[in-house]
């Protein structure tokens, strides 16, 4: 990739983005567009909740931005694509399950706030713009980290219908949990995402809206191949 690439947010070959709000399914759609496509996959969340690991595991202040844009700048990760899912490491220890933790989300949505912290993270995640394309899940991939990309998703639903994705999904991992909890830290969470100075959760002005609310996971990535399937077909030339 170019300089230019790097610095405009252009890529040289094919990208889609795919953003929207916590527990909206961009990250299962994402996984499974990549999968249909033969893209690469970056899931930029990621790379939020490991800077937000690294803080909670160092004991950092989450009000000093210097010392979190420091770990953010300094963060050693690696994706382990030989697995399936793909395997998370930081500092060569296995992550993948710590940064889905709920205080690990909650204290993500906080280090993401700082400008410092979004800057060390852009030219890593433009880097993953590599042939044969790629799917970028998050919530400013279209708005920020490739403004110019070939297609652009914003996918969302309720705060009620994504609390009961996630209550569903602790439930079945034996874990003890509050609906009504769940419900308000979303509804925080989206406010907290949309109102930042830098960045905010927005969809981008030429982005495809899909409210999946009353939508199975199928249905939703019926949509989206639909709309790939010319970029798609492109690519494999």
């Amino acid at each position: 990739m170019s300089a230019s690439s790097i610095n405009t947010g252009l890529a040289a070959n094919t990208v889609i983005t795919v953003d929207g709000p916590s527990g909206a399914g961009k990250g299962t759609l994402s996984y499974l567009l990549a999968r249909k496509t033969g893209f690469h996959l970056l899931d930029s969340g990621a790379l939020y909740r490991l800077v937000a690991l690294a803080s909670l595991q160092a004991n950092a202040d989450l009000q000093d931005q210097p010392a979190i844009e420091k770990i953010a700048e300094t963060l050693n990760v690696v994706f382990d694509t030989s697995s399936e899912p793909v395997r998370v490491m930081l500092n060569s220890q296995d992550a993948t399950l710590a940064i889905r933790e709920e205080k690990t989300g909650m204290t993500a949505s906080i280090v993401a706030a700082y400008p410092g912290v979004r800057a060390a993270l852009l030219t890593r995640q433009r880097a993953f713009a590599l042939a044969p394309g790629l799917i970028a899940d998050g919530r400013d991939m279209g708005t920020c980290v490739f403004p110019n990309a070939d297609l652009k998703f914003f996918l969302t639903a309720s705060a009620e219908a994504r609390a009961e994705r996630r209550y569903r999904q602790l439930i079945a991992k034996g874990e003890s949990v509050d609906k009504a909890a769940l419900v308000k830290d979303i509804q925080e969470r989206d406010e907290r995402d949309s109102n930042r100075s830098v960045s905010p959760l927005k969809p981008a002005a030429d982005a495809i809206f899909i409210d999946s609310t009353e939508m199975t996971i199928d249905e939703v990535l019926n949509l989206m191949l639909s709309k790939a399937q010319p970029l798609i077909s492109r690519s494999a030339q």
